[in-house]
């Protein structure tokens, strides 16, 4: 049997609501004749960077697997800089990065894929300089998963339950200045969003030319709410209505708002502003894929 390569395993144990101990044996297992090629970190939010950072600096692994969501992704995304090939299994909330790159369902597929030698490289997005690995958005999108936060039903569900609150309170449509390519144009729409990925956590697609490894990303104004049209978001190979979303790509943006409003990052509420700026990161990713 050839050596499988060294790897350092991080799990957050609370992501998901999910008890990861049968994803621990499975590791385990799976290097029972390599125990020395294998390390396992539990995240605890005490300190996460330093420890790791300590850990990769002792350890030396070949890879890194996350078993997490996105904050788990990116917070091993900010300590390595994209130097070590990701095996991703994806066990948050709404895991919107694994969404986007079609990874199989079962942790024993998802173990075949990160052992692989399939790579997708990816781009990152640095929004003031925080790093965002799909996508980000300003308005409505945002205010829903402030709801999403601040309630107790966890998974796509609790997503599906907020949303109708969300849209009786909501203050859309909001009125954006957006400069890109050389040109400011002005907006107003329910929400912008700035999208590496074709897809959000809970599987709509908003984005469908999207490429994660062009060195660009898209800037998407959804000009009205239209149920008909956002349900069509989760069937296969939609293809967005030019009088719904109207897409931009670019390098580089400063969006402006004249009033603060609800500002989310990969899944994650960021508070409300009025302003944004966002560029292609030199931080780029090697992600293993089926």
């Amino acid at each position: 049997m050839s050596a499988k390569p060294s790897v350092l395993v991080i799990i957050n144990p609370i992501s998901g609501g999910t008890n990861k101990n049968s994803f621990i044996q499975l590791m385990e297992e799976a290097y029972r004749e390599q125990p020395g090629a294998l390390r396992i970190f539990l995240t605890d939010g005490e300190n996460d960077k330093d420890r790791l950072t300590d850990l990769l600096n002792e350890f030396k692994p070949e890879r890194i697997f996350v078993a997490g969501g996105d904050g788990t992704i990116k917070l091993v995304t900010e300590i390595t800089k994209g130097a070590y090939p990701l095996g991703l299994f994806p066990m948050g909330s709404a895991n919107g990065l694994a969404e986007n790159l079609n990874l199989p369902p079962t942790l024993d597929q998802q173990l075949q894929v990160a052992m692989g030698h399939k790579f997708q490289p990816m781009d990152c997005i640095a929004i003031d300089q925080e790093l965002c690995l799909h996508i980000s958005d300003l308005g409505l999108n945002a205010e829903l998963i402030r709801n999403y936060e601040e309630g107790t039903l966890r998974g796509k569900l609790g997503y599906f339950i907020q949303s109708i609150p969300t849209l009786i309170q909501s203050d859309f449509p909001f009125s954006f200045k957006i400069h890109l390519n050389n040109t400011t144009i002005h907006r107003k729409g329910i929400l912008v969003a700035v999208a590496n990925a074709k897809r959000y956590g809970t599987g709509a697609t908003i984005n469908p030319k999207a490429e994660i490894d062009d060195g660009q990303f898209e800037v998407l104004i959804f000009k009205k709410f239209h149920i008909p049209e956002l349900l069509r978001t989760f069937q296969e190979g939609y293809q967005p209505d030019s009088t719904f979303i109207e897409i931009f790509r670019t390098s580089q943006v400063t969006i402006e708002c004249e009033k603060a409003i609800p500002f989310q990052i990969d899944g994650e509420y960021r508070g409300e502003r009025n302003s944004m700026s966002a560029y292609i990161s030199p931080i780029q990713l090697r992600i293993a894929i089926p």
